[in-house]
């Protein structure tokens, strides 16, 4: 194997849980080359990750909404990008139309992807010369790896490496403060995920109570007020100003704790090795959760709303020692 391609498309999260199939690639074939295909939306961030070594983009979501001829020329221009090279296999791990197209058009003769119980649109099949195996019973992102793992004829091992590395900011994210950080991520792209403000406001003021500084993101005019809401109750909270994709990255990597619901930039938290909380209200846990011991859990079964007491027992878990007696959490309070 010499050059693979990966096509993850979209959305953030998926792209980010996607990425330790690079390292996987590279760990089985030493020196293969690996390319990536995404949205424009997403490339940021790939970029980041140190086993992809080309990554090919196109504002297809841009395109869907605005139809602009700018955009329909980047996308014909992607595609001479594409075809640059010849891969030794394309594996398509997103499994609709879109990503199939990308896949049927890179020069290959070995396209791999879902069967068809397994794909979000079935006319995606029509792209692939070979299909994985059943899905396997596991969550969203280890089935990823075995996919390709099964496309490429290796073994998964070990845990997921996401290599990842943000570029580093031009100043302290936060200047001169001396306290550890808290990231409260309360948006989500689908009310049906959102957790109560009254909630947020009370983990907030809670770890304000531990020594924690606060801190609330947003990305729209009504995550911006809704953070103003919650800071008002919390001493001290801040709402950050409008962040692009890198320097929330980078405030996240400057952060001590991560809490927020199912969204991708708390994927990116936990793929960074952050102490990480994830709110599941109306999505599953187990399928698209995270889990690292010591490090990052999720809260909720997706079908009901996590009560605050669960949001901090999280809280403490991520935060203790795993060296404790009888393996039992042992809170580490906040400087």
């Amino acid at each position: 194997m010499k050059r693979i391609l990966i096509v993850k498309v979209t959305s953030l999260g998926d792209i980010v849980q996607a990425l330790p199939v690079a390292a996987d690639i590279q760990r089985a074939f030493p020196g293969v080359q690996v390319d990536w295909a995404a949205d424009e939306s997403f490339a940021e961030v790939i970029h980041w990750c140190r086993g992809v070594d080309r990554v090919l983009c196109a504002p297809l979501r841009r395109f869907k909404k605005a139809r602009n001829w700018s955009d329909l020329k980047a996308i014909w221009a992607s595609i001479a990008e594409l075809r640059a090279y010849r891969y030794d296999a394309v594996v398509d791990i997103h499994g609709v139309y879109k990503s199939a197209i990308i896949a049927f058009l890179a020069r290959s003769s070995k396209r791999f992807g879902y069967r068809n119980k397994d794909l979000g649109e079935v006319g995606a099949a029509f792209a692939y010369t070979g299909r994985f195996g059943p899905r396997p019973a596991c969550d969203a992102w280890h089935g990823m790896r075995v996919s390709t793992s099964e496309a490429l004829g290796y073994q998964v091992e070990g845990a997921p490496d996401y290599n990842l590395e943000v570029p580093p900011p031009a100043q302290p994210v936060f200047g001169d403060e001396t306290r550890p950080v808290a990231a409260l991520f309360h948006a989500t792209s689908k009310d049906d995920k959102k957790w109560p403000a009254d909630r947020w406001i009370a983990v907030g003021q809670e770890l304000v109570r531990r020594g924690f500084s606060v801190v609330l993101p947003w990305g729209s005019t009504g995550e911006r007020e809704e953070a103003a809401r919650i800071a008002a109750s919390v001493p001290g909270a801040t709402v950050l100003p409008k962040l692009s994709v890198t320097e929330i990255a980078q405030m996240i990597d400057a952060c001590s704790l991560v809490v927020g619901t199912d969204t991708g930039f708390v994927h990116l938290a936990h793929a960074l090795q952050k102490r990480t909380v994830m709110v599941f209200v109306a999505t599953s846990p187990d399928h698209c959760g995270i889990d690292s011991p010591y490090r990052s859990m999720s809260i909720g079964d997706g079908r009901s709303v996590p009560t605050v007491e669960q949001a901090l027992a999280a809280i403490d878990y991520v935060h203790s020692d795993p060296a404790s007696s009888a393996g039992a959490p042992k809170v580490v309070a906040a400087a």
